[in-house]
Order: C-alpha cells, then structure tokens, then sequence
C-alpha cells in the first residue's frame, strides 16, 4: 500500500453543522464514559460527507477535540482506512477494482478508459465531476469487472458500458446500479442453469 498523505492544500477550519453536531453528540453518548473514542471512525465519516468526499486536516483535529483524544491518535485512523480520502475527489469518485478477478475479466481496459477521460489517478477533472483511484477488493468478484461510483456499484462493466456509465452521470442522469447486463444480481447470466425442474407434488 501506498504511503497516505494529507493534501497540501488545506481549509482554515472545519466545524460540523448543527445538524451533524445533532448525530455526532448522539453517535457519542451511545459509548460509556471513558469510551468516546469509539465514535471516531463514524464521526471522521460524517465530516468526510461534509467536507465534499474529503477528509482535511482541520476535521482531523476537530474530531479529536470533540472525542478527547490526542490529534495524532485520530490521524493514524485517518490515514490507516482507505475509506477516508485525504485530498479533493470529483464530484463522481471512480474506485475502480484492480485485484484479481476484477483484472482477469478486464479491469485493465476499464482503468485506460478513466485515464483517457478522467487522467491520472488523484486527479479531479477541471469541471470538478470526476476523480479515480485504483483500490482492493470490493466484493463484488462475481460480478467482475466492477467500480464503485460514490456509494454504488456498477458491475459487469466493459468499456463501452463504462464509457456510456460516465456520460451518464456528466449529463446529470442516474444510471441504475447494479450489474450492467442481463442478469439479477449474482444469479448467472442468461438465467438459471441448475434447479430449474419443480419438484413432484406429494
């Protein structure tokens, strides 16, 4: 894995909305006295969600504040899950699967289309839409080659259907989640292959 470092560039401060101030008082009060630190991986998600899909420095410390605990202990759980992203991402962050089944079945070509459309990995289009990131198993290896876009999964992508994917979300639209062929969910594709006799009546 690859050294995680805060961006460069950071904000002058960072506080949680009222609303988020509302949840993260709530997230803490369900740990005991002395065990507030345990809120930490939910309270650093909220501010990544706050802050536009990153996490900068200034949250960092102002959820070590709120929690009690020394600034370097919430950092080192910052930069040790890869959930957190530590610079800007597009608007459409593109985590694209690049481990094993995802790559026999053509992650590669999937990853020249996000470098011909979107360029280097960490970098966000100049329209602020789109960022990528080559990342670990995301579960989704029966349905391989897959990204997660944001919260959703895209599966059984080619090119051509990951190139339509990201035309659709430029454009504003919603494309359905999910696998992007004739299939339901993980069931094989073209239907049913085994079980398909109804069993004798007795």
């Amino acid at each position: 894995m690859a050294v995680r470092r805060l961006a460069e560039k950071q904000p002058a401060s960072f506080e949680f909305t009222k609303e988020n101030l509302d949840w993260a008082k709530k997230q803490i009060a369900k740990y005991p006295e002395g065990r507030q630190a345990s809120a930490v991986i939910p309270l650093l998600w909220r501010a990544q969600e706050q802050h536009g899909g990153w996490l900068p420095e200034p949250a960092i410390r102002h959820v070590a504040e709120m929690l009690g605990m020394a600034r370097i202990r919430v950092l080192e759980v910052a930069t040790f899950y890869t959930m957190f992203n530590l610079e800007p991402v597009g608007k459409y962050f593109v985590q694209l699967c690049g481990t094993t089944p995802c790559m026999l079945r053509g992650a590669e070509d999937l990853k020249k289309v996000c470098k011909k459309r979107i360029g280097d990995e960490h970098h966000v289009t100049k329209d602020g839409n789109f960022s990528w990131l080559e990342v670990e198993c995301l579960g989704a290896c029966v349905n391989a080659p897959m990204v997660q876009i944001n919260y959703d999964y895209y599966e059984d992508l080619t090119p051509a259907s990951f190139e339509k994917l990201l035309d659709d979300l430029a454009a504003g639209k919603n494309p359905k989640p999910g696998p992007q062929v004739d299939r339901q969910f993980s069931a094989p594709q073209g239907g049913l292959t085994t079980l398909t006799e109804v069993g004798e009546k007795k």
